[in-house]
């Protein structure tokens, strides 16, 4: 039987979880509704720097369905090693030119944040998640 303090910090634990998991997923989300409502001047500006549109609806469903499997704990582990590998590539294909004000802050920025993703990915969504309520409904039957 776990300790009381057990419990507590694993409480914590998969509180800060869920929190970071929200957090992390917010960016993508948000970037992948406006990138969607705006999706004429998105396209616009992204084959300026010669990406084809059939990339920006890649990179939209990315975003969005990744995003939502961070952000809920389903699937948690693939979405954000997705989302990694997604931020590395924008890095360093659209924020290298350090010559440009802001292109090393920006870049940074991508770095730290495919780092909280595989962080995440290492750790796994903790136990409020999608994934952890299949896996006890799986193992008990429909009653949690």
């Amino acid at each position: 039987m776990p300790r009381p303090f057990e419990v507590i910090a694993s409480s914590a634990t998969d509180l800060v979880l869920l929190v970071g998991r929200l957090l992390l997923a917010l960016i993508f989300l948000h970037e992948a509704v406006t990138l969607s409502f705006d999706f004429t001047a998105a396209a616009s500006a992204m084959s300026k720097i010669g990406v084809p549109p059939y990339i920006l609806v890649l990179s939209i469903l990315l975003q969005l369905g990744s995003g939502l499997m961070v952000a809920s704990g389903w699937h948690a582990r693939l979405g954000s090693l997705s989302l990694s590998l997604f931020c590395l590539a924008t890095a360093f294909l659209f924020h290298s030119n350090f010559a440009v004000r802001n292109e090393l802050l920006h870049f940074e920025k991508d770095l730290a944040i495919a780092g909280g993703m595989l962080v995440l990915t290492a750790t796994g969504a903790g136990a409020l998640s999608l994934d952890r309520l299949v896996k006890y409904r799986r193992h008990f039957g429909w009653a949690l």
